[in-house]
């Protein structure tokens, strides 16, 4: 039986396309690592986004392309998933532990941006990533009910916090550190300070994305937030409504200015079928996050449902990428938060820490 050459093995797995990428892993150089011995072969593929529960179908893909060359008799595949920090807004330093920052947004409330961002930061985990959230809404906090946790962060030095956990993702918020029906009768610089301790005086650990759940609107806390955070990109989310899509835009054009990129346009409660009949009802209007995203020129991530199911599960702590991991909602979370991770990993990487510090002292 003929030994199987590199050049044919690699023209057979050139066949094999990433379903998120659109292209094959030779040209991108993601496969690595080809070992022939004998009939037997065996070579790695790392990705540059979290994709584990697609696992299973790339490996025996990859498995059959290498097999259907000529003298392979064993063929395996070792897939892996490296995320990397990649580049910010010029003059921000990236913080400490946590790879990219990914800011949802909206140009106005109850559009459902923050149950969006649970199940984001949810659905990243379950695809094994090391994920945080923090909830930038100081005035009203709502991530603290959404993923089911209570308590007060702990801090160990006595000037930094431990994040608090839930379902596998770091949280924080200011809601942990008031009493639920405590207003903030806070000015604007109050809260951007506060804002600012949230996130840098929090011990995140080793993150690969860090979600910031937005306050709603343009005004002087969001723009400080774009300011001062190390934002790798945006995701900005609004109901097909023609009024949400005005408040939407404007927080697209905020975005622009400060020099954050954006990820993709969310049409959240894009479409209401009914549990009893199965009628669908477009009850705030159709497609209108899809055709903003054109205007823009923007990727448009998806359209999720108005459905009572959504709202239950995040009342009662569990949204529903962890409530129900396997219905056809969870699946469009999961599609909305890989591309989104996706759409990172093409982006420049960050190459700050490679640079040494340079101090200046004055001589004696």
């Amino acid at each position: 039986m003929p030994t199987p050459t590199e050049a044919a093995l690699l023209a057979a797995l050139q066949s094999v396309v990433d379903p998120n990428t659109g292209e094959d892993f030779v040209t991108t150089r993601q496969l690595r690592n080809l070992r022939i011995d004998g009939g037997d072969v065996a070579f790695d593929v790392q990705l540059g986004y979290p994709a584990q529960s697609q696992f299973p179908a790339l490996r025996k893909a990859l498995v059959a392309a290498a097999r259907s060359v000529a003298g392979v008799e064993n063929a395996s595949v070792n897939l892996s998933t490296q995320i990397v920090a990649h580049a910010v807004q010029r003059g921000v330093q990236l913080l400490p532990g946590v790879k990219n920052v990914i800011a949802v947004a909206s140009g106005k409330g109850g559009v459902g941006k923050s149950t969006t961002a649970a199940n984001l930061a949810l659905a990243l985990a379950a695809e094994g990533a090391t994920v945080g959230l923090l909830d930038a809404d100081i005035y009203g906090p709502s991530q603290p009910t959404m993923m089911g946790v209570q308590g007060q962060p702990q801090s160990l030095d006595g000037k930094s916090m431990e994040p608090l956990e839930g379902h596998g993702v770091q949280l924080m918020s200011i809601g942990f550190l008031v009493q639920p029906d405590q207003a903030m009768i806070w000015r604007g610089p109050m809260v951007t300070q506060a804002l600012d301790q949230l996130l840098r005086q929090t011990n995140w650990k080793n993150l690969d994305y860090l979600i910031v759940d937005m306050p709603p609107g343009t005004g002087d806390v969001q723009l400080s937030l774009c300011q001062r955070v190390p934002l790798t990109g945006a995701v900005i989310v609004t109901t097909p409504q023609d009024i949400a899509l005005l408040d939407a835009r404007k927080g697209l054009k905020m975005f622009e200015k400060v020099g954050v990129p954006i990820l993709g346009i969310v049409e959240n409660m894009a479409v209401h079928v009914c549990s009893q009949c199965g009628h669908a009802e477009h009850i705030f209007g159709a497609e209108g996050g899809k055709k903003m995203a054109a205007e823009y020129h923007v990727d448009y991530l998806g359209a999720l449902p108005l459905k009572l199911s959504i709202r239950e599960q995040a009342d009662a702590g569990r949204p529903t990428v962890v409530a129900e991991p396997d219905s056809e909602v969870a699946g469009l979370y999961k599609a909305v938060a890989r591309q989104v991770a996706v759409t990172v990993a093409r982006k420049a990487k960050d190459f700050s820490s490679k640079f040494p510090t340079i101090t200046i002292s004055k001589g004696t």
